[in-house]
């Protein structure tokens, strides 16, 4: 059984093929990147006033 062809892709077919393959990698990786930004911040911004994330007291804290 030999597989039918249907020839070429049309551009705007090619462009939807590249985007529906490689477009979730780039999503993920600018949301990675957002992501550590965002986290990078609050770690410079932490000045250690003895809270939780959560804004509890830690025990440890005085």
């Amino acid at each position: 059984m030999t597989p039918m062809h249907l020839g070429t892709l049309h551009p705007a077919e090619q462009i939807a093929t590249l985007l529906l393959a490689f477009g979730p990698f780039i999503v993920l990786g600018v949301v990675v990147i957002v992501r550590r930004r965002a986290d990078a911040r609050a770690d410079e911004g932490d000045q250690g006033d003895g809270l939780c994330g959560d804004g509890r007291d830690r025990p440890d804290a005085r």
